[in-house]
């Protein structure tokens, strides 16, 4: 049943050297004569249950294999099982198992399987060795889930959050000539529209760093990090090049898992001070200080020279929700917020691990 596409994929033996021990072929079929209670067990799982000897040879499936794939009993034993992989996904599959039975690794790599109709499913493989006391290979214990759902629900979102970003970054374009177009009416406006267009033009940056990316768009902005997103969002206000917006501390890479919510908890806050807080006053100004830690990233927001404090603290409305929510949960942090006479103090700590992951 080996397919010549995958001849030059052959499995390499492994020896003593290697942390294995080839098994004699007497020993084939060890596992199935290894219990009742085992064969039991594999066969009511969901998953394809597959086993191999120390140099990769099959030698046991449960029933799983058998229905999902309709091959005959026994037909797809020792490499008989490769030819029922897409010939696209051989090389990878191929140079994944071939590693991890030279350095004895966990075997994990997705894959798309021949399913008895003809189609091709994706599938999650996956395989642990099983070793004895002096850490000698005796087999491979290895399962197939079935993942086609979750691919095609992946590829939805993307193809969704695609159109969507295409869409909004549509409006910033309509938006800025809509801007254009009654500058050139009216001589009061024009004056102001060069400055409104930037600010727009910068949101519309900010967006292109925060939305969902493929594999193949997210190279083409390089690393973002973390100075550099606050920078292109802090872009939008005039208080930034005023010079009245001022980030101080390190730096680090940003995940675009956690590019999101720092955009919206920053966007938040400056617009919150521009509106009623220390960028309200000409001479008010906002300082972020960034300090690392080993597990977490400390981020202080402090507002100096604003208007006097509110005698009463104001209801929490959706900017406030939406700022704990990103902190709390996408950020797995945590955060203070402080009145002082003329201005505002919040001290934020977010776990590092969550800003630096990617989706």
């Amino acid at each position: 049943m080996n397919s010549p596409a995958i001849s030059k994929f052959r499995l390499k033996s492994v020896d003593t050297a290697n942390r294995a021990e080839v098994l004699p072929l007497g020993r084939q079929h060890a596992l199935q004569s290894a219990g009742e209670a085992f064969h039991a067990l594999a066969d009511t799982m969901p998953q394809l249950v597959w086993s191999t000897l120390p140099d990769g040879s099959h030698d046991y499936y449960n029933a799983r294999w058998y229905e999902f794939t309709g091959a005959p009993v026994g037909s797809t034993d020792g490499e008989g099982w490769a030819g029922m992989f897409h010939e696209e996904d051989q090389p990878n599959a191929w140079e994944v198992w071939n590693r991890s039975l030279e350095t004895g690794e966990p075997y994990e790599v997705e894959y798309r399987l021949r399913h008895h109709s003809g189609q091709y499913r994706w599938m999650l493989g996956r395989a642990l060795p099983v070793v004895d006391d002096d850490g000698v290979i005796q087999r491979w214990i290895g399962t197939c889930t079935d993942i086609e759902e979750t691919k095609r629900v992946a590829l939805e979102n993307e193809i969704l959050s695609q159109e969507l970003s295409h869409r909004i970054k549509n409006i910033f374009a309509i938006i800025s000539s809509l801007v254009s177009l009654t500058a050139r009416a009216s001589d009061a406006f024009g004056d102001r529209a060069g400055e409104l267009l930037g600010r727009i033009r910068a949101l519309g940056r900010a967006h292109e760093i925060v939305r969902p990316h493929t594999e193949k768009s997210r190279p083409e902005i390089g690393d973002v990090t973390l100075s550099a997103l606050l920078e292109t969002i802090f872009d939008a206000y005039p208080a930034w090049s005023e010079g009245r917006i001022e980030v101080t501390g390190g730096d680090l890479l940003i995940g675009s898992k956690a590019a999101t919510p720092v955009a919206l908890i920053f966007h938040e806050l400056a617009t919150n001070a521009m509106k009623y807080g220390a960028l309200s006053s000409a001479d008010g100004r906002v300082r972020l200080e960034l300090t690392e830690g080993d597990e977490t990233v400390g981020l202080r927001w402090v507002e100096t020279g604003g208007p006097p404090a509110p005698t009463e603290e104001p209801a929490s409305g959706f900017g406030s929700r939406l700022i704990d929510l990103a902190i709390r949960q996408q950020l797995g942090g945590s955060y203070e917020r402080l009145r002082t006479d003329d201005g505002l103090e919040i001290d934020m700590d977010v776990q590092r691990q969550r800003l630096v992951e990617n989706a």
